[in-house]
């Protein structure tokens, strides 16, 4: 290996695992000039629902011709529901109804959500949130008459689990080793040379491919935070008499040396990443501690712990020296082959209170207008269940949120649920996307402040696609 290429490598161990800094031995010398706009601040925050997230369970028909149909495709998923009874969330008497500002454009049509999403309707009545529907990993356009006659260029091993998250994050299977929203952070750090790559992209939970770049590595931020390790604090490590506290002056000295000498050119880097480690996340817990904390309370499970870091986060930009963010959020549990009808309703009720929280605290300190919140998942489900669950898909209907989204309002299609029309595979009623995940992550990168060429760049299946924003990120910043 080039001594550079190792350099590179060593260098993200300061923000990352060693793990996730591997994916830099590649594809090295990133330093064409771009032109991002960065100006002000800007954050697009990941919720990655792991498992695949059943659009039609979440978004679904509210006219009653439309809402039969489901009934009848999906009978003993709406069985195991109880929906005739007047008490069942999937009774259609019990479902919100969503008055949509572009209602025109689906002929009659009508689209409800389920109870436990009370407050993102409330959000989606307010014009804070947009519904984007049949999403999902596409090459180019793609029909079902492409599909029968194998002409259709595919992704690979569709719904498949892993792969299909991985292509999700990066349009490549397992493997892959640089995520779309490491791709735009590289766009925006090459751009603006204030940006402090350290801080630009956050994960909340695992080291997924998604934050993962050329020149980012992703900067782990749990949920309570990052804590410095504090030998001053924790005196029981080592004693408490000023001999002891003489030993702890060492530790960090020695941890944050820089100028360490070896004949092993992996030991020095190691301790170069490491020193850079230490600084990082003391830079990280000082501006933690001086932060008020939010009025906003957030609830205690796993996604709410989740998205209050990355609120936490955001709150102390400014000490950060960040003028752009991506957030990588994610959650499981979306598997639903079986006990849908009795597990769906508290995934929906804590995401839905995650996201609801999350922009009450952004409004608490006035950057609502300056963040985007969607949603993502490894593939959507079959309309067709198989008792009381449902299988691998591949369309899914999406949510966004935030105070420059264009909401009220459904973008892209949800189509019936005639798992004989073409808008489905030709077996097991899986939704053909007709909006790619390059569609939709370019609508956000465009707002972010990406150009048209940057786009491409990091979006490398855009070009086989006429529209490359859907308009849903239409309101202004301020």
């Amino acid at each position: 290996m080039a001594n550079t290429s190792r350099r590179h490598v060593l260098a993200g161990l300061g923000t990352a695992g060693f793990a996730s800094s591997l994916g830099t031995m590649s594809s090295l010398g990133f330093n064409n000039a771009w032109a991002a706009n960065t100006s002000g601040y800007k954050a697009m925050v990941c919720i990655f629902l792991k498992g695949g997230m059943d659009g039609s369970d979440t978004i679904l028909p509210y006219d009653q011709a439309s809402y039969n149909q489901l009934r009848s495709a999906r009978g003993g998923l709406f069985d195991a529901y109880n929906s005739d009874s007047s008490n069942s969330t999937r009774n259609r008497a019990n479902l919100l109804q969503m008055n949509l500002d572009n209602a025109g454009q689906f002929g009659g049509r009508q689209f409800g959500m389920p109870l436990q999403l009370a407050p993102l309707h409330s959000m989606f009545e307010a014009g804070d949130l947009a519904v984007v529907g049949n999403v999902g990993p596409l090459i180019e356009p793609t029909t079902r008459a492409a599909m029968d006659n194998n002409s259709a260029i595919l992704p690979k091993r569709l719904f498949s689990h892993n792969d299909q998250q991985s292509t999700w994050m990066s349009f490549g299977v397992e493997g892959a080793n640089r995520g779309w929203g490491g791709r735009i952070m590289d766009r925006v750090v090459a751009s603006s040379p204030n940006q402090n790559r350290i801080f630009s992209a956050i994960a909340t939970s695992s080291n997924d491919v998604f934050l993962a770049g050329e020149d980012v590595t992703q900067f782990k931020v749990g949920s309570s935070g990052i804590a410095e390790p504090n030998l001053y604090d924790n005196r029981g490590l080592l004693g408490y008499n000023d001999g002891d506290d003489a030993a702890r002056d060492k530790i960090r000295a020695f941890l944050t040396k820089r100028d360490f000498q070896s004949q092993n050119i992996f030991e020095q880097d190691m301790a170069t990443a490491t020193a850079k480690a230490v600084e990082n996340s003391a830079q990280f817990a000082e501006a933690q501690e001086n932060a008020t904390p939010f009025a906003t309370e957030f609830q205690d499970d796993s996604v709410s712990r989740q998205m209050r870091s990355v609120a936490e986060t955001i709150k102390i930009r400014q000490f950060l020296n960040v003028s752009r963010q991506m957030f990588y959020v994610s959650t499981g549990g979306y598997d639903t082959h079986s006990n849908q009808s009795g597990s769906i309703g508290n995934l929906h009720t804590q995401l839905a209170a995650a996201i609801s929280s999350f922009r009450q605290a952004m409004l608490e300190i006035g950057e609502w207008n300056n963040v985007v919140v969607f949603t993502a998942s490894d593939f959507g489900r079959t309309v067709i269940d198989n008792g009381d669950g449902t299988d691998h898909g591949w369309g899914g209907h999406h949510l966004v949120a935030g105070g420059a989204v264009q909401g009220k309002r459904l973008y892209g299609e949800i189509p019936l649920a005639d798992v004989d029309s073409s808008s489905y595979t030709k077996s097991r009623g899986r939704l053909i996307p007709t909006t790619s995940v390059e569609q939709y992550a370019a609508t956000m990168g465009s707002w972010f402040g990406l150009d048209s060429g940057e786009l491409r760049t990091a979006l490398p299946n855009l070009n086989n696609f006429n529209q490359t924003d859907l308009g849903f990120m239409g309101r202004a910043s301020s």
